[in-house]
């Protein structure tokens, strides 16, 4: 590719995002009033500006680009504010996709920048709409919101568990685009102020993917998230102190790792449990691996959904299934993995047949 077409590309995409994000701007400042989300569009707006070039403009050619006559009658008109703010949140996120990735030609400090704030207008996107009044929002959904959450929970045979990683949004995203819908964030050291900020972006990003946002142990970062629910280790707050926090529509589930923590689990009323660790990982340290025993006892007695997990990967998966679990739970197969999609379809295609 030539310099001056590239250059074109950067140009238009730069207006293009910073355009939408005006849009957006106004709303949350004068219908929201919302004075954070207003200035985290005026620093979005100000930060693509300083990447804006002076050679990526020179090189426009507005009475050249054949775009301009290219129109759809979708653009004609919104028939709404949610298909409104819809419209240009997804015109800021395709075009700081755009940048992205022709800005690896050009100008890496763009095209890392432009990542990053992609995931921030994931995240915007799910708060502005959600005070909007969006039906479908975390926060907005009526009387059916629970029984949603688990007919999507009982359809999820793979549930991804995050590991700490440098790039962590990135696997995410790679393995929901690998189709997983079930994804629990674990981070155990980074201070509360960056978890939080991780998972809502994570819920934001899962919630594009239809996919269900679980927090692990921390039932505050849940709730300040916005998540779908949170995971219990046994040593974690009562399951009835979570669901009185969270509320009655939310996902609660429990590790267990011996037939007397399910029975707990059950009596407590968890609506999944994790079942494991099946072998040895470093995960859970220090914690001997249940064999698949307990996967016999688990198929034999678990009333709600069970994940078997820890250690479970692409090669072991089969046995696991022989031994008689349906769903299982990954670590590092799909954290760790090279290509994040690709592991998670291979494990979902094992799952399904």
């Amino acid at each position: 590719m030539t310099t001056s077409p590239l250059f074109r590309i950067l140009d238009a995409n730069l207006d293009r995002a910073r355009e939408g994000l005006r849009v957006i701007e106004e709303w949350c400042r004068f219908g929201l009033e919302n004075a954070d989300w207003a200035k985290t569009c005026k620093d979005l707006r100000q930060a693509l500006a300083q990447l804006h070039q002076p050679e990526f403009r020179a090189a426009r050619d507005t009475p050249a680009d054949v775009g301009t006559q290219i129109t759809h009658a979708q653009e004609q008109r919104r028939d709404n504010l949610e298909a409104l703010l819809l419209a240009n949140f997804a015109r800021i996120q395709e075009a700081l996709r755009v940048l992205e990735e022709y800005g690896k030609l050009a100008d890496p400090e763009l095209a890392g920048g432009c990542k990053t704030f992609r995931y921030q207008v994931y995240a915007l996107e799910s708060q502005v709409l959600a005070a909007t009044g969006r039906s479908d929002s975390p926060k907005a959904l009526g009387a059916g919101a629970r029984q949603s959450r688990l007919q999507r929970l009982q359809a999820a045979r793979l549930y991804l568990v995050t590991s700490p990683q440098n790039n962590l949004f990135e696997i995410v995203e790679s393995a929901l685009q690998g189709g997983v819908r079930l994804v629990q964030y674990r981070e155990k050291h980074l201070p509360d102020c960056d978890r939080l900020n991780q998972a809502i972006q994570l819920r934001a990003l899962c919630h594009r993917y239809k996919a269900l946002f679980i927090v692990n142990d921390r039932v505050d970062l849940a709730y300040g998230a916005d998540a779908d629910g949170v995971h219990l280790g046994q040593q974690d707050v009562p399951m009835h102190l979570a669901r009185s926090l969270l509320g009655a529509d939310r996902i609660v589930g429990r590790s267990t790792t011996n037939p007397e923590e399910m029975a707990r689990a059950i009596q407590e009323g968890a609506d999944y449990i994790g079942v494991g660790p099946i072998f040895t990982t470093p995960t859970k340290a220090g914690k001997a691996a249940v064999g698949f025993d307990y996967i016999q006892y688990a198929q034999d007695h678990a009333p709600m959904p069970w994940y078997a997990i820890g250690g479970i990967n692409a090669a072991n998966l089969p046995q696991v299934q022989e031994a008689g679990a349906q769903r299982v739970a990954v670590v590092r197969a799909i954290m760790e993995a090279a290509q994040p999609d690709q592991v998670t379809a291979q494990l979902r295609q094992l799952l399904d047949s």
